[in-house]
């Protein structure tokens, strides 16, 4: 089984190829769907949350109030450490859970943060970075989210640098001034190269 570690930063078109590759026939596991889900109403990550960050941050249905999250992430950089010290260790125990039940040839570990957590790499055999222009991550989360233009340039900055994705990076596909499908026909050609 090829374990591939598929990463972007936001706006790149890291989800839709991930989306096309598992269509196509790969194993997915996907790090921020299981954080998401650590973090909906009885989600097993909201009770320490909770504890951790005061009922403010909880919303009346019991899921983790995401915006203000956000907003609180970024101006206070503890608070970061402490989430992901309450959701990491629940996201790797899910995704080792996936692991053993996997039987696709191909594996993908769709890990934002990737880069950034060293551990990754020893348990990865290729590296597949979606790349593109910061200024098109922005127009492009602008767009899908509604967000302003600072906001999603702040996120960009707390991600890893581009140069430091495309380091890491066995394969690129470079999703920059293409349409849906062009972008489709190179993970086509991709996923022959991982044996789907």
């Amino acid at each position: 089984m090829l374990r591939l570690g598929l990463t972007g930063g936001i706006g790149s078109g890291k989800s839709t190829v991930a989306r096309h590759l598992f269509e196509l026939g790969a194993g997915l596991i996907d790090a921020d769907d299981i954080a998401r889900r650590c973090t909906l109403a009885g989600g097993l990550a909201m009770q320490e949350i909770e504890k951790q960050f005061g009922p403010q941050f909880v919303l009346p249905d019991g899921a983790m109030d995401r915006a203000r999250m956000r907003e609180h992430v970024f101006s206070v950089p503890s608070a970061k450490q402490t989430l992901e010290s309450i959701i990491h260790p629940l996201v790797q125990q899910e995704m080792r859970r996936q692991v053993q039940t996997a039987t696709a040839p191909c594996l993908v570990f769709d890990v934002p943060l990737l880069v950034e957590s060293p551990h990754w790499r020893r348990q990865l055999d290729r590296v597949l970075v979606v790349d593109c222009s910061v200024d098109t991550q922005v127009e492009r989360v602008m767009v899908r989210n509604g967000w302003p233009r600072s906001q999603i340039e702040a996120i960009v900055q707390q991600q890893s640098p581009r140069a430091d994705r495309l380091a890491a990076a066995d394969w690129v596909l470079s999703n920059e001034g293409i349409d849906m499908p062009t972008l489709q026909t190179l993970v086509r050609q991709l996923a022959r190269r991982m044996g789907l």
